[in-house]
């Protein structure tokens, strides 16, 4: 039985996984090695890029760096996520 696919956890994170996998894919990398020049696991990028895990402060550095972007680059515009209060 197929697992059940599990949807972004919000807009925001939604969107930064987008710019993490456009900026992947513009370099021609796949997950896995992303992942490895990156220094996470590819699992942790997956779900980072389907907007499935908000990232710390620090592997947002360490995306941007091994992207060769900037934090600024992948955070700039994005949606804010509605409280849920």
């Amino acid at each position: 039985m197929p697992a059940e696919i599990k949807p972004p956890l919000n807009p925001t994170l939604e969107e930064f996984g987008a710019r993490v996998r456009a900026r992947r894919i513009e370099l021609g990398l796949s997950q896995e090695a992303a992942a490895e020049r990156i220094g996470l696991h590819w699992t942790y990028l997956g779900q980072v890029e389907r907007g499935q895990r908000s990232t710390r402060i620090e592997n947002l550095v360490r995306l941007a760096d091994g992207l060769d972007t900037t934090p600024g680059k992948l955070l700039d515009g994005l949606p804010v996520a509605a409280n849920s209060e």
